[in-house]
This record gives C-alpha cells, structure tokens and sequence, in this order.
C-alpha cells in the first residue's frame, strides 16, 4: 500500500525541521563555504558511452537524486537548489566527465522508479542512497561503492520500547516504497504494521505526530533527520543490515561505468571524499568512516 502525504502535513514537517522547537536556533545545514571546489578535468579519453555522448551534445548531466534527506540529498525549495553528500559524490563525479557543477541538472527520482529513470534514459546517472545488490544489477549497472550504511530505525525520543527490529511485533512501521528497507523488513519481520510513502520526510512526519511508531531505512539517512529534530527524534539500537551505496548507471554502459568507478576512486584519494562529508552527512555528527573498496566488475 502507498499512502502520499497530504500537503499541510508536509508543511508543518518542514516548518518543524527548519525551525526545531520555539526559541530554539534552526539547526545547521551543509555550507556553501565549507563544501570542496573539484577541478573539471577533459573526459575526451573516455569513448563508447552512449550515455556520455548523449550528456556532451545536449551539454549538461541529467543526474537523479533525492530531494527530501537532510544531509544527504535535498532541495530547497526556495531556490531549488540541491545539497548533501550525495550531491557533492554527483558534482566531483561530474568534474571528473567534463562537466562543471553549473552543467550539472538535478532530477528528483522517486526509490520505486529508480530502474525506470535509468532505463528509459531520463537520468544519466542516480546518487541517492542506492544500495547495490543483485537483483538490482540485472535491471541496472552500478559504479562504487562509495559509502556503507546498515538499516535501522527511528523513534519519537521518549520511546522506550523499541530497541530494535525484533520490537517491531504489531507496530506501525513506515518506509518509501519500492526500498531496500520496505522489503527487509516484509520479508523478516511480517508482524510489523508496514505503511509506505513515495518520500521518508513523509514516514517521518507520520512519526512526529504518532501516527506511526518508527521509520526505518539506512542510518546515514536517520541521521540527518535525527539530528534536525534532536529533542523530537532518536535513533533506536544498532544498524541490523549492511547497505553498499552505489551510482546507479544504464545497464549495459560499462564505459561510464568504469570512468565513475576512475572518479570516486581518485577523489577518495586526494581527499575531496571525506572533505565533501565532513561539510554535509558530518554536520550530523557522526565521524567520516573509511571510504570502502571500489566493486569493478
């Protein structure tokens, strides 16, 4: 079942994040100061990606993302702009393709329509908190990856009952549909109450107001909205699942592939990686991790 969240209901969630509590400061967000330059480099080496080909004669990147995960991937909605690590893994990828943040149009990709966004050649390439795995691989190809994240869940902060999945027996438990976590959890835990939302920022203003008892999805995703809500919203017990992010690209382009596997690699190296995270997924606290392994297959 897919529920969408009414308007008003959206509003007082973005009114609640921006704001915190009355009196209280508005909590930091990514900085456009703080955030790493990356040097736009010639890509003229890279040859037989349709897809890049594609990107260089209408001269700008089609990049999927989301728009809704603080820290992660969000728009503003005043100025349309994106920020979050996410974004910033897109843009130091992009520079390393031949294209300048400015060539660089962010499209906001729903979870459930990821594969068709890649397919039918509406994106070039998706970032946006996109868990590798096999089933995925024979719609999609997949370039990283770039950070590791494990399932977990969020609770209103004076819950004392939930602790981890095991809890979850007749509880209300939201998730976006089409994900990763929806689908753990349906399969694993099937006395869970499962709601599903096109977005988490509508599972977590279902939260906030009780209508369910927890969201679950990745922890780096948790995170961002734990810490904008800190007095609200908690994270419960440990991560129960390990979650490879990847780029998502066409199937069967393994030029552009490979070239992003090339990227990621070399801004992990020369630092732009953790000095992305630091500026975006860091500001939730959590200290940046060892970027993992490049899977080239």
């Amino acid at each position: 079942m897919t529920r969408r969240l009414v308007g008003p209901a959206l509003l007082a969630l973005a009114l609640l994040a921006a704001c915190g509590k009355p009196g209280t400061p508005p909590p930091k967000g990514p900085q456009a100061s703080s955030l790493p330059s990356y040097q736009v480099r010639s890509a003229d080496s890279v040859h037989g990606s349709p897809t890049l080909d594609g990107a260089r004669s209408r001269g700008r990147l089609v990049v999927g993302a989301k728009e809704d995960q603080p820290y992660l991937g969000q728009k503003n909605p005043a100025t349309g702009e994106y920020s979050g690590f996410d974004i910033e893994i897109a843009k130091m990828v992009g520079a390393d393709l031949g294209f300048a943040p400015a060539q660089i149009q962010f499209r906001t990709i729903a979870s459930a329509n990821r594969e068709t966004a890649l397919q039918n050649g509406q994106v070039d390439y998706y970032v946006g908190t996109y868990t590798i795995n096999d089933n995925r691989k024979k719609l999609v190809g997949f370039a990283g990856p770039y950070f590791i994240a494990g399932q977990s869940l969020l609770v209103r902060k004076a819950d004392t009952a939930i602790h981890g999945p095991q809890d979850l027996n007749g509880k209300k438990v939201c998730s976006a549909a089409g994900s990763t976590p929806y689908q753990r959890i349906q399969k694993q835990y099937p006395k869970a109450q499962l709601v599903a939302y096109d977005t988490y920022s509508a599972c977590v203003d279902n939260l906030i107001t009780g209508q369910v008892d927890a969201v679950t999805t990745d922890n780096a995703i948790l995170q961002g909205y734990a810490a904008k809500v800190p007095d609200e919203l908690k994270i419960a017990g440990q991560p129960f699942s390990t979650e490879p992010y990847g780029i998502g690209t066409p199937h069967d382009d393994a030029v552009l592939r490979g070239a992003i596997d090339d990227a990621l690699l070399r801004h992990e190296q020369n630092g732009d990686w953790k000095a992305a995270y630091d500026a975006t997924l860091g500001l939730s606290g959590v200290p940046a991790p060892t970027p993992p392994p490049i899977d080239r297959y």
